[in-house]
């Protein structure tokens, strides 16, 4: 009896170290494929340079092709509406449907000559893009003129946007702030708020989450997809 206690322990034993040693390969293999897959991204984003350039006349110029995102984003106002109602979608906005509020959020952009992806990139820095607004101010997804001496809000979503793009239009970009870091350095007290929204404006950028944040940039150009 004591002999094949001794067996069923040891066969016991192998069986569980077996099973250990499966699933320690598995989790190493599932790391190692996310791991390459997300060099494999960051590589062929910097390498074909989804950048956009414009020139002296104002016109855009491409500098590459190949990554999904903005490489298009000149060509057609389609491929940024697509690019902002992703953006919603993914975040699980309430704004919905996405495609409208998509194409009316780069429609403001236009009308006051705004980088399309900056005040989505705000909204999702300031209210999970309107999922955690104020409680007196439902329709303030951008925390703008909510502070100590009272809270702003407004009929609509799209109001808020409105009065924000010519807000930061007017006491901003035409005061020289163009970068996110200028701009944060006056709409919030985090030190921070600019690092979020340069993120999400990278996201969307490469319409990409993980290169988001891998491929943020230190003070975005709130000027860069301006019309």
């Amino acid at each position: 009896m004591g002999l094949l206690k001794k067996m069923k322990l040891q066969s016991m034993f192998f069986a569980f170290a077996w099973m250990l040693a499966t699933t320690g390969v598995i989790l190493l293999s599932m790391a190692g494929f996310h791991y390459y897959n997300l060099s494999q991204k960051k590589e062929f984003a910097h390498q074909s340079g989804s950048q956009v350039a414009i020139n002296e006349t104002g016109d855009s110029e491409s500098l590459g092709s190949g990554v999904k995102g903005v490489q298009t984003v000149m060509e057609s106002d389609d491929a940024r509406s697509a690019i902002v109602a992703k953006f919603l979608e993914r975040h699980n906005s309430p704004m919905e449907p996405y495609d409208y509020y998509a194409e009316e959020l780069v429609r403001i952009a236009d009308e006051y000559n705004l980088d399309f992806r900056l005040l989505p990139a705000i909204a999702m820095r300031e209210s999970n893009l309107c999922r955690n607004t104020h409680s007196q101010a439902p329709h303030n997804c951008l925390g703008f003129g909510i502070h100590s001496e009272g809270t702003l809000d407004f009929d609509s979503y799209l109001a808020g946007f409105e009065r924000a793009a010519k807000e930061i239009r007017a006491y901003y970009v035409n005061q020289g702030r163009i970068t996110t870091e200028m701009v944060g350095q006056k709409y919030a007290s985090s030190p921070t708020w600019a690092d979020g929204v340069n993120q999400f404006m990278a996201e969307m950028r490469y319409d990409d989450r993980d290169l988001g944040r891998e491929l943020k940039e230190d003070a975005t150009n709130v000027l860069e997809f301006a019309q």
